[in-house]
């Protein structure tokens, strides 16, 4: 998990989805960059991307890393938004049986995770079924 420091940094992309369009190219990066890495112009505006997309592909983890090992078994994918950004991220409230490629889905901002009994709460976006 990033360090507080880090993840306050970051709010403006897990919160309200904060990309980076270029001015020169129209690359989107999300999360933001310095420099296009289309065409290495430094001028960018902020846009907001969409939350709704399609499932382009997704795996079920069973065997997860120690941070996540009470949540297993959970499905990840790769979600393009309708502003065709690609996301990865968890994918809940929905059995693994109803996963299919193509599928809709909505951004949700949930817990993520929780760093010791009197730590930070980290907060990020899940996808769930639209």
């Amino acid at each position: 998990m990033p360090t507080p420091s880090r993840y306050w940094r970051e709010i403006p992309q897990r919160y309200r989805l904060e990309a980076a369009k270029c001015k020169n190219c129209g690359y989107v990066a999300f999360p933001p960059r310095l420099v296009c890495p289309r065409c290495q112009s430094r001028a960018f505006e902020t846009i907001i991307l969409s939350d709704a997309g399609k499932i382009v592909t997704y795996t079920i983890i069973r065997v997860p890393p120690q941070p996540f090992s009470d949540q297993a078994p959970y499905a990840v994918g790769i979600v393009e938004l309708d502003d065709g950004v690609r996301l990865t991220g968890q994918i809940v409230d929905c059995a693994f049986e109803e996963l299919q490629i193509g599928k809709r889905v909505k951004i949700e901002f949930r817990k993520v995770s929780e760093e010791g009994e009197a730590g930070v709460i980290y907060y990020g976006y899940k996808f769930v079924p639209a």
